[in-house]
């Protein structure tokens, strides 16, 4: 069985640099345990919430 399509890595590697940045941001910023662990999840929701806006602003 072969493919004709092949999926392409690029949009897990953006993500993946969403990721790291917003948790290096948000981590970096954190006061205590707990607003670390709320930074952390924070940069998980990021990425998805930036193409959100992008595509609710673009009207696609």
């Amino acid at each position: 069985m072969s493919e004709k399509h092949k999926p392409d890595a690029s949009a897990g590697v953006l993500y993946g640099m969403g990721f790291v940045g917003a948790a290096f941001y948000f981590l970096s910023s954190a006061t205590s345990f707990l607003s670390g662990v709320v930074g952390f999840l924070k940069a998980i929701v990021w990425p998805g919430v930036l193409i959100y806006e992008v595509f609710k602003f673009l009207n696609v």
